[in-house]
């Protein structure tokens, strides 16, 4: 798998961090505090931009203390961005499905997911946050990187590797509330990516997919599946 100089970090769960080549830093679902990223983690040092794939509280547990902190410019869909602007963001940047935007530099491409999307504000109400979804994102280097955040497989993902061919793929395996490794085994069929990193996976014990079945399932001549540890740099 070649990033073309830039870096991929796992923070546990669908938490990434992506530094480029150009010095830019990325947080892509921000919960750090999940229980599988590493102490020396938790805190953020620098962020310039801040992606999110929807409002559930295990993808932006800490995206409004990022954005107070650090004043990233936040990318997610509109309804999302305008919640986050509420609680204090001062750069968003909402976008909708399909539409495609340049910031610092990173071509953000907004494709679809199959999940819900509530955002369960500091009062215990559910707020709508807008449909969940996932980026293609191209990378200094021409690196294409899909995160599909939290999703059922769809059909559709044949027409995200026609129209954007992404070469990496982070798909969520740990079943129960998203793909598990069955689902995103047949993900990989209709994207074909030539290397997949497994996410979402035993963060609680209900997240039962690990990335061996996915190997298992897909057998030889399948992407490459690259199984990070929490807290490893790629």
């Amino acid at each position: 798998m070649n990033l073309r100089g830039n870096r991929l970090t796992w923070l546990g769960h669908a938490t990434f961090r992506i530094e480029t080549k150009d010095g830019t830093v990325i947080y892509v679902d921000p919960w750090l505090s999940n229980p599988l990223c590493p102490e020396d983690e938790k805190d953020v040092k620098k962020c310039d931009l801040l992606l999110c794939t929807h409002g559930h509280g295990d993808h932006i547990g800490d995206a409004v203390k990022i954005a107070k902190q650090h004043n990233p410019v936040v990318v997610g869909i509109y309804e999302l961005c305008a919640w986050m602007q509420k609680k204090g963001a001062k750069q968003i940047s909402p976008m909708n499905k399909g539409g495609t935007q340049t910031v610092a530099g990173i071509g953000i491409t907004m494709v679809h997911a199959v999940h819900s999307c509530g955002i369960e504000d500091d009062d215990g109400s559910m707020v709508y946050g807008g449909e969940a979804c996932g980026y293609v994102l191209e990378l200094p280097g021409g690196v294409k990187l899909y995160h599909a955040g939290d999703t059922a497989v769809f059909g559709d993902m044949q027409i995200i590797r026609e129209l954007y061919s992404p070469e990496i793929a982070l798909l969520p395996i740990g079943d129960h509330f998203t793909m598990g490794p069955r689902e995103a085994a047949y993900a990989c069929k209709l994207l074909q990516p030539k290397a997949v990193i497994p996410m979402h996976f035993g963060t609680f014990p209900l997240l039962t997919g690990r990335p061996a079945e996915l190997q298992k399932l897909l057998g030889p001549g399948g992407p490459e599946i690259v199984e990070m540890k929490p807290g490893q740099t790629l």
